[in-house]
């Protein structure tokens, strides 16, 4: 049995998951602590591919990194193209995991007490110092939840992949996308093994972030005796 939309799906989710995790705490960060009046349009942009059917997304990202679009355009300098990629794969699972991981840290970030961020401008840290030394200690059961959260997005993610980077055995067949024809060309024993593993992996997921939240539990318990 090929089982390379088993590795394109967790390399693809590996990666994604990464950029996520850095775009996300960053983005996060920033919009947690905006005030400005567009803070309500600007988390809906962010949020707008998790609400939004998957093929709108990859429709969206087809006609920008198509050869017409602005990233198309400018790969074509190149002479290069990423639609039909594997890294068009990273790209469709990266943005359509991206607001699992924005939101659930932005909301960590919200979380945070106020006065110990002021409390440490009086004391005379940087806000680089905030960021990393208090902001993220504080946000990490949220960063956590997401890192596994944007994970399991991104593994399960069909359409965004489907438009922008096809259906190609060993090159950018997920592991969704292999279900989907599997059942197309009635290969049902083959569907129901990929379906195993998938619901196996994301179960796995389940389980670790139960098992980090219970951790954090306990730690606060021993923090508050």
């Amino acid at each position: 049995m090929d089982l390379s939309p088993l590795l394109i799906s967790i390399s693809t989710s590996l990666i994604s998951t990464f950029i996520t995790f850095i775009l996300g705490i960053l983005t996060a960060y920033i919009v947690a602590n905006y005030k400005g009046h567009f803070k309500g349009f600007i988390d809906g942009i962010l949020t707008l591919p998790l609400l939004l059917p998957p093929t709108v997304v990859g429709f969206v990202l087809l006609v920008i990194c198509g050869k017409n679009g602005a990233v198309g355009k400018l790969l074509g300098f190149f002479n290069t193209s990423i639609i039909f990629t594997w890294f068009a794969t990273v790209i469709s699972a990266t943005v359509v995991s991206f607001p699992m991981m924005y939101r659930t840290t932005r909301s960590a970030f919200e979380q945070i007490d106020e006065n110990i961020i002021s409390a440490a401008r009086t004391l005379g840290l940087s806000e680089k110092k905030i960021f990393y030394k208090i902001a993220i200690p504080l946000a990490e059961p949220g960063i956590i939840g997401g890192i596994v959260l944007s994970f399991a997005r991104a593994m399960g993610e069909f359409g965004a992949t489907l438009m922008l980077a096809g259906n190609i055995p060993g090159k950018t067949q997920t592991m969704p996308l292999a279900i989907f024809f599997a059942v197309e060309s009635g290969n049902m024993d083959e569907a129901i093994l990929w379906v195993i593993i998938i619901i196996t992996i994301s179960l796995f997921m389940i389980l670790l972030l139960n098992y980090w939240s219970q951790i954090q539990i306990k730690i606060m318990e021993k923090r508050g005796r």
